[in-house]
């Protein structure tokens, strides 16, 4: 009996163990008022100029964020139907300098191989020299109703590691984003979310 209770807690502690290596945490503002009792419905993407410029990135950044309405009851409207939503989406990277007193493990390491977490990709274990630089990723969804136009929902979320990040972690940052949907929370307040 001892035995068969020891294998359920450490089962349980391996499971949430590899809960915790999905879960992704960041920073979610949202803003609108989403109509009380109106469904998701049916959404297409909408292109701004400047974005038709890259459209193997834009559709890179559509394919990462669909995952991110898909979970929230939207889904892609029949090619030539007209969609009830239309979804703007954008993302950013930006690289930031660091220096040996950004890393708290410099002073008791030095440098020596560091591992930067589950959403750095193939590169989670690699050397570090202490200086390595910080990104900043972010990125943002503006849903419009389809046949007005009228905004009806805006979402940005972001975080920050020591890697550019993977498409994985771009799609964790648009499931981040919808989080709080339909609620809005304008103020920037931390989130999580747990990726399949």
């Amino acid at each position: 009996m001892r035995r068969h209770l020891l294998v359920a807690a450490l089962g349980a502690a391996a499971l949430s163990g590899c809960a915790s290596l999905n879960t992704f945490s960041g920073e979610v503002s949202s803003f609108g008022d989403w109509p009380a009792g109106r469904a998701p419905g049916s959404f297409a993407f909408e292109r701004l100029p400047s974005q038709q410029q890259d459209p193997e990135e834009q559709a890179r950044l559509e394919r990462l964020a669909t995952v991110a309405l898909q979970a929230r009851g939207f889904q892609p409207a029949a090619p030539g139907a007209k969609p009830d939503v239309v979804v703007q989406v954008g993302a950013r990277i930006s690289r930031q300098a660091r220096s040996p007193w950004d890393d708290p493990l410099w002073w008791r390491f030095g440098p020596g191989v560091r591992w930067y977490g589950p959403w750095s990709g193939w590169s989670s274990w690699r050397w570090s020299n202490g200086l390595d630089p910080e990104y900043g990723r972010e990125v943002a969804l503006l849903l419009r109703d389809g046949p007005s136009g009228a905004p009806l929902y805006e979402a940005r979320a972001r975080n920050a590691g020591a890697t550019p990040g993977s498409d994985a972690l771009m799609e964790a940052l648009f499931l981040l984003s919808m989080s709080d949907f339909p609620a809005a929370r304008g103020e920037p307040h931390s989130a999580s979310v747990v990726r399949p």
